[in-house]
This record gives structure tokens, C-alpha cells and sequence, in this order.
């Protein structure tokens, strides 16, 4: 379906707006951890979130009745137990640049595990995605001088791979069910996946939260603007723009995000890790030029919440 030239500057538009609010979210994240434990911050920030969308369900009267019970509640696991959980596990001691950047591999773990998960073989010009993300977590890593923050790489990075996972799930689920209506889907996965969460919070021992105004900011901006209005722009932004137009536009999130955490927060990456930075920035520009080529279709379950 053609757009006239305002919608999309509009799609276009919005879809830069919701990469502004993803990156710059990589700050206020690190920052909240200033106030709370991450478990602590991860339950307000997935349950809160969960409300809202509820709340952007009743406004526009979409289904409340949840469906695919069971794949929700894996869902729910991986892309918001496991991806929320472990990347504000990773900011705790990791920088959030960095931490921006390896999350945002997941296109490539999207592209390694749908392999043996869906049958869908690695090809062409993936092989040469595929080169340069290893290459690129190579130098990030950097396995020959290991650093304190290791262990904050490597949960960045199991992070990326649960939010590939709850992707390739998410496609099988819309083959099985290709009516679900996706933000029923959000907001109950959400919901289902923020109780691991919050029982971590009550177990993990961590200080008394500081409700500062700072925190209720952080935590607001999570829940409104980076839950309900994200998944609205980018909902909109996908029916109105070719998948490889939005999903190339969408990686300028962990890009606002090393810019952003350099200079609010004094992150300047090193040469390493900036090569790093470079060569996964390449990797996912193949990815994405390859599907605007291809003309191939993209997940809404891409988005992360």
C-alpha cells in the first residue's frame, strides 16, 4: 500500500523520535541504578510498563483477553525476565554504551540461532554480518586483557541473545496465530515476565530505594515513554515504511546511546572498543541493506520494550 509523501515523513519522523527515546534511555537507565538495586528498578519498570500498555489497550479498545497463554509466559521470560533483567544487570557495572552496543547484536543472534531454530540458513552477504559481529565482540571483549567489567559484557550480551530468542518465538507464533493482535501480546508477555522480576526484588538484598525525583523520572520515562508511546511509534513507523528502512533507522539507538553516555556520563570507549563498536555497526548495516534488497519482512517483535 502507497503512503502520500506527509504520512511517511511522519512514519519517518516518529520512528526517529522512538530511536531518540531507545538510545537516551541507555543514560537514564544507568542513572536510575544511582537510586535502586537493579532488580528493584527492573520490577518498577516492567510492571509499570505492563500497566501502560494495558491502559493504551483499553484507550483503543483492543483485545484484553489473553491468548497463546503458555507462549506468552515464555515470551514474557525471555524478552522481559531475561533481556530487561540482565541488561539492567549489566549497567550496575558496565558502561551504558557499551552495553547499548553489545545488546544491540541482536540481529545478528537473530540471523545465527534461526538457523537450526526455524531452518533458515545463513546466506551471501550474511556470511560477511556474521565476520564482522565476531570480529567486533572480539575486540570489545577484548579476551586477552580481561577487565573488571567482563562479567557486564557477558550479560550484555545474554541479553541480546534472550531478546533474539523471544523474537524467533514471537515469528513462530505469528505463523501459528497470524491474527494476535501484537499489543495484547506486549502487554501480557510484559506482564507474565515482570513476576520473575519482582520476586528477585523482594530476594536480592539491595539497599532501600531512594525515591528521588530523579528515580520517579527515570522510572516514568521507562514506563510511559519508553513502553506505551515507544511500541505506538513503532508500530506505526513499520506500517508505514519498508522493514529495512526501519530497521536501519532503529540502529541509531545504540549509537545515541555511546554518544550520549559519553558525554553525560564521561563513557569514552577506548580504541579497542571502539573498532569493536565500528565492525557491529557494520554487521548490522549489511543486515539491514540486505533486507531492503531482499525486500524482506521484519518482526514487529524486533522492538524491544
Amino acid at each position: 500500500m502507497a503512503y502520500k509523501p506527509s504520512t511517511t515523513v511522519r512514519a519517518f519522523a516518529a520512528l526517529i523520535l522512538l530511536t531518540v527515546l531507545w538510545g537516551y534511555n541507555w543514560v537514564v537507565m544507568k542513572h536510575a541504578l544511582d537510586f535502586a538495586g537493579a532488580f528493584q528498578f527492573s520490577a518498577l519498570r516492567t510492571f509499570l510498563g505492563a500497566i501502560c500498555l494495558f491502559g493504551v489497550l483499553l484507550i483503543m479498545r483492543k483485545p484484553l483477553r489473553p491468548r497463546e497463554i503458555p507462549t506468552l509466559i515464555v515470551l514474557g521470560i525471555l524478552q522481559t525476565s531475561g533481556f530487561t533483567g540482565l541488561i539492567i544487570w549489566a549497567l550496575v557495572e558496565g558502561g551504558a554504551g557499551k552495553t547499548a552496543v553489545l545488546t544491540y547484536t541482536m540481529p545478528f543472534w537473530v540471523m545465527v540461532l534461526a538457523w537450526p531454530l526455524l531452518g533458515e540458513k545463513i546466506r551471501g552477504t550474511q556470511w560477511f554480518a556474521v565476520i564482522f559481529s565476531l570480529m567486533g565482540l572480539l575486540f570489545i571483549l577484548d579476551p586477552l586483557h580481561l577487565g573488571a567489567d567482563l562479567f557486564s559484557m557477558i550479560l550484555a550480551v545474554m541479553g541480546g541473545v534472550c531478546w533474539a530468542l523471544s523474537v524467533i518465538v514471537a515469528k513462530k507464533l505469528h505463523q501459528r496465530v497470524p491474527d494476535l493482535d501484537l499489543f495484547s501480546l506486549t502487554a501480557w508477555q510484559m506482564l507474565f515476565g515482570s513476576v520473575p522480576i519482582i520476586i528477585a526484588a523482594f530476594l536480592v538484598p539491595a539497599p532501600p530505594i531512594q525515591w528521588t525525583s530523579s528515580f520517579i523520572g527515570a522510572v516514568l520515562f521507562n514506563a510511559i515513554l519508553c513502553n506505551a508511546l515507544a511500541w505506538l511509534l513503532w508500530l506505526y513507523a513499520l506500517q508505514r515504511l519498508s522493514a529495512g528502512i526501519a530497521s536501519m533507522t532503529s540502529l541509531l539507538a545504540p549509537v545515541i546511546g555511546v554518544l550520549a553516555a559519553w558525554w553525560q556520563l564521561g563513557e569514552r570507549p577506548g580504541v579497542g572498543e571502539m573498532v569493536g563498536m565500528t565492525l557491529i555497526a557494520i554487521s548490522l548495516l549489511i543486515i539491514s541493506i540486505r533486507s531492503i534488497l531482499k525486500q524482506e519482512q521484519i518482526d514487529p517483535a524486533m522492538g524491544q520494550d
